[in-house]
């Protein structure tokens, strides 16, 4: 199915502390980010930028997206391809370099996923799988930067 999706959200800057922008240094980075139907998200800039380090950033979310789309992504193909995976967790990193003018950009992330498979036989299609999804992740396809995939594939102890 060849479709458009249309997403929206509310982002809602809270952190004026009494005079707005007056200042650099005279404001709060606190933002809450609201869907219909979906738990608020706090949000602030990251502590290097005079954010909140409890709250999400961007760059926590972009990672958070990628790493996400990929375990979405992925276990469709492993379903296709018929493995059958009974546990997955992601070490995601990135890093972001700053150009010295104010901005920057994310030169790269790397997924480090740790796949449970339920039996040998499994293991190369599982492997193979990361490719494909790869190839399937919205979000992976829309950044300018490589996602990398550091896969590791276990078996799933027998049950006795």
């Amino acid at each position: 199915m060849i479709g458009q999706h249309h997403y929206s959200l509310r982002t809602s800057w809270t952190g004026d502390r009494g005079t707005g922008t007056s200042g650099y240094r005279d404001y709060d980075r606190s933002a809450t980010i609201s869907i219909d139907g979906k738990p608020d998200l706090l949000a602030s800039s990251d502590k290097p930028f005079r954010g909140d380090p409890s709250r999400w950033n961007p760059e926590d979310m972009l990672l958070a997206a990628l790493s996400q789309c990929h375990l979405l992504s992925y276990l469709h193909a492993c379903v296709t391809a018929g493995v059958v995976v009974v546990g997955y967790e992601d070490e995601a990193s990135g890093v972001m370099v700053e150009d010295g003018r104010g901005g920057g950009s994310f030169r790269e992330v790397v997924l480090r996923p740790r796949v449970v498979v339920a039996d040998a036989s499994m293991v190369d299609a599982a492997t193979h799988a990361h490719q494909v999804a790869n190839g399937w992740c919205f979000i992976a396809n829309s950044v300018s930067f490589p996602v990398r995939h550091e896969p590791t594939i276990e078996v799933a102890a027998p049950v006795a």
